[in-house]
This record gives structure tokens, C-alpha cells and sequence, in this order.
């Protein structure tokens, strides 16, 4: 044990260390040394269109359901009450019911997705078994559980713009419905039409033909003047829609509409509905993403050493890929480039050769609207 020197002393300040303890018993009672996390609350949702079935659940229990009436506020008030401060996470279907619950939420100041029903995951047994409850508990826990990503919600001015060129889509079908009524009561009655006018083509001369047809008894010809009164009032209406829609295009979205417009195959209603249903083509990260958005992709099976291409993807914008179909006939007439690519194919099955036009169409789309350089057509050597 090692001694002291003498004349050598070690003195403890009792007040110094009296006085150390209170600042740091101080600091300790100041300090609030624990961390607290937000508590976090996910909502699902199976909206219709009088009720909603809704499940909250949150980080720390499963949950309860019940049902509401079909209001925001009155969801927004309940949380409120029940579960103050928590981070909010909502989720529902895209559907009928289209993006106003969505709008309110993000008011709100909550997290607010609208999934696609498919990307919904169900275990094997809750295929068989479907009801609002289970529906809206499994949004909840996929929502929950990280799995379920948003689609791309437009903002009112593209939404309210795709309403107008949907309503031209159902009078496009109104209008092929009608002239098959009236073609299926020529036929039914055993009136044959001249030659010149059987075609697709309904020229005036035809339309006066149908006017003057005389038959035995009244009845009949009431049948065939109502409906073309409103063979006439669809023709008209279609017309009035189309200007309506081309005019706003070419107002509101001039550079993507003309940039559009010059790609051989699309037309002023092809560039429309480009711009209507898949909105801003910039957002598409490359071809391949907006080729499975679209549905120009194939489906592959592939297992092992065996792979089996399935033909185009079930899940597509049907409404679109059908367009760019039709623009792919026109565009393989008017530009050399893409109709040596259609040659090229040529001995394969037709509809395989016009699907890859297509894709190709849809490539030169995007690559127009990324460079926002004019298409021009190209020559074959």
C-alpha cells in the first residue's frame, strides 16, 4: 500500500460535490432521455357507393371493422376521436367510386393510396371466400405491411378531360349498336341492298335510301324512322364530341398534341386519348414500363428449362392497346420504315406481326415526347 508523502494532503469540498450532484440531478429531470415513437394507424377501406366497410388496425393490435355511411368526414372525425395523434395510412380500391375519397384524406394530412384490386394479395383460402369485411381487413394488413403501392391518381383537369373522351367511347359503341339494329331489321324483313351501298360506309345517298323505303304496313317503317332519328341524333352527337375534345387538346396540351400528331398512324382521337388515359408520358421510366402498363407485353411461363411465351398480358388499358392496334395498320401504310418492319414478319401469324408494329409505335411514342423532337419519317434503302 503506497504511503502519503508526508506533509501532503488530498481535502474533499463536500459543497463542491453537493453542488455537482444538484446540476446533474437537474439535467437529469430536465432531459427527457425517452424516446417515444409515433403510434401509426392503417385504415382499409371497401368503398360503395351508399356504405363503406372500413378495418383499422395499428402497429400494435389487429384491429376492428365496422361500417359507415359513405363520408370522409365523418371517418376523419372518428380517428380524431379514438386515435389522437397517430401517423394515418388509408387505403381502398380503385373503382366506381372514383378519387374524391382519395382528395379528402390528403386533406386531411393522412398517407392515402387507391391500389388496383389485383395487386391485392390473397392467401389460398381467401380466394374462395369474399366479403366487405374480409376485403377490408386484407387492405389493411397488405397496407400495413408495406405491400401495396398507389396507381397514379390524375388531378381534376386530366380527370374531368378523360369523362369527355370516355363519352365519346360510348357513343362510338352506340353508334356501331344502331346501325347493326338497323342492318339486322333489313335482313329480318328480306330486304336486300344494292351493292354499292353494302359496306361500312353509310354515304348520304344510302341514308336517303333507307328514308325512302316503303313497307307493307306502317309499323314497320315507324321501327326503321325511330331508329335512324336516332342513328342521327348519335352521328351528331359523336361529331360535336370529337371537335369538343380535339379543340381542348389543342389548346391545353398543344406541344405533346402536335408532337403526337406527327407520328405517322396517330390521328387527332388517337393523340387525345394518349393524353387523356395515360396522361404525361414522361412519367414512364422507359419502354418497357409503359409497354406493360398499355399491355403490349408478352406473358412468359417459365420453369426450369422450359420457358413458354403466353401470348400479350390479360392485364392492360384494353382501351388503348386497342388504339395503338389501329393506328399500327395505319402507320405501316403511311411511313416505309415501319411497314419494311411489317414485312419483314411476313409469313408469321398476322395478328403476332401487327401486336409487334405496335410495340414498336408505342417505343417511337415515348421516344417523341422524352426529346420533344417531331417524328420524321424515315426512308428505306
Amino acid at each position: 500500500m503506497a504511503r502519503v508523502p508526508q506533509g501532503m494532503c488530498y481535502s474533499i469540498d463536500e459543497k463542491a460535490i453537493s453542488r455537482v450532484s444538484l446540476i446533474y440531478s437537474k439535467i437529469l429531470k430536465d432531459m427527457n432521455t425517452q424516446i417515444i415513437a409515433t403510434p401509426k394507424l392503417f385504415i382499409g377501406i371497401d368503398i360503395h357507393k351508399r356504405s363503406w366497410k372500413v378495418h383499422c388496425s395499428t402497429d400494435l393490435f389487429a384491429g376492428k371493422s365496422f361500417s359507415m355511411s359513405a363520408d370522409a368526414e365523418q371517418l376523419h372525425k372518428y380517428v380524431l376521436k379514438h386515435f389522437p395523434g397517430h401517423e394515418v395510412s388509408v387505403a381502398y380500391e380503385a373503382g366506381c367510386c372514383g378519387y374524391h375519397a382519395h382528395r379528402c384524406f390528403e386533406g386531411y394530412d393522412w398517407r392515402s393510396l387507391v391500389v388496383n384490386p389485383a395487386d391485392i394479395h390473397r392467401k389460398g383460402k381467401e380466394r374462395h371466400t369474399k366479403t366487405d369485411r374480409i376485403d377490408a381487413q386484407l387492405i389493411s394488413r397488405e397496407l400495413k405491411d408495406g405491400r401495396l403501392e398507389s396507381i397514379i391518381v390524375p388531378d381534376k383537369k386530366r380527370e374531368e378531360l378523360r369523362s369527355l373522351f370516355r363519352r365519346r367511347n360510348d357513343l362510338v359503341k352506340d353508334f356501331r349498336r344502331i346501325k347493326s339494329y338497323i342492318k339486322m331489321q333489313l335482313l329480318y324483313f328480306g330486304i336486300k341492298e344494292p351493292e354499292e351501298f353494302d359496306n361500312d360506309h353509310w354515304s348520304h345517298k344510302y341514308r336517303k335510301w333507307l328514308d325512302d323505303m316503303v313497307f307493307e304496313h306502317p309499323t314497320a317503317k315507324a321501327t326503321l324512322e325511330s331508329r335512324m332519328r336516332f342513328f342521327r341524333f348519335v352521328d351528331q352527337e359523336l361529331r360535336d364530341v370529337s371537335t369538343q375534345l380535339r379543340r381542348y387538346c389543342k389548346t391545353h396540351y398543344k406541344k405533346d398534341y402536335l408532337l403526337l400528331r406527327s407520328i405517322p398512324g396517330i390521328g387527332g382521337i388517337v393523340a387525345c386519348g394518349i393524353l387523356c388515359e395515360l396522361g404525361d408520358l414522361r412519367r414512364f421510366n422507359n419502354v418497357k414500363h409503359l409497354a406493360g402498363y398499355v399491355g403490349l407485353a408478352p406473358s412468359v411461363h417459365q420453369s426450369g428449362g422450359n420457358q413458354k411465351a403466353m401470348g400479350m398480358t390479360p392485364r392492360a388499358h384494353r382501351l388503348i392497346r386497342s388504339y395503338f392496334v389501329e393506328a399500327s395498320w395505319q402507320a405501316i401504310r403511311a411511313d416505309p420504315v415501319m411497314q419494311a418492319y411489317y414485312r419483314k414478319h411476313m409469313g408469321k401469324n398476322v395478328k403476332s406481326i401487327i401486336i409487334k408494329v405496335a410495340r414498336k409505335l408505342l417505343s417511337r411514342t415515348l421516344a417523341i415526347i422524352k426529346t420533344e423532337v417531331p417524328y420524321t419519317i424515315g426512308v428505306v434503302e
